[in-house]
């Protein structure tokens, strides 16, 4: 059985590209041999969107978040949320892990790079 991740987006930085970073996340997710349950969009206007993604990632026990890139995500990427799961963006393909945490999940995905 493949890991579950979801991607997650704003579409107020997505803008018209929005369509084409779905498209990425949903192959960079393949790729690396995650199954992309769904991909999140907020807006400018969500109210603490972080936080809301961080529910949603401990609702559905996903392993990996896939973003287009760090600017979706704020100013830094959020520590909360990568205690929850691993962070990966799309431009650079980096991953942010939780075990530079010390957190271990129970389904590792296999290593990129």
């Amino acid at each position: 059985m493949k890991p579950i991740a979801i991607g997650y987006l704003r579409s107020d930085i997505s803008g018209i590209a929005q369509s084409w970073d779905e498209i990425r996340i949903r192959s960079l997710a393949r790729r690396y041999g995650y199954d992309l349950a769904k991909t999140i969009v907020f807006t400018s206007r969500t109210p603490d969107p972080i936080t809301q993604l961080i529910t949603i990632v401990r609702r559905t026990s996903t392993e990996a978040v896939f973003t287009p890139h760090r600017d979706h995500l704020g100013a830094q990427i959020a520590t909360f949320l990568i205690r929850s799961c691993d962070v990966i963006t799309v431009d650079d393909e980096n991953t942010y892990a939780r075990s530079y945490f010390g957190i271990q999940s129970a389904a590792r995905p296999r290593r990129h790079r």
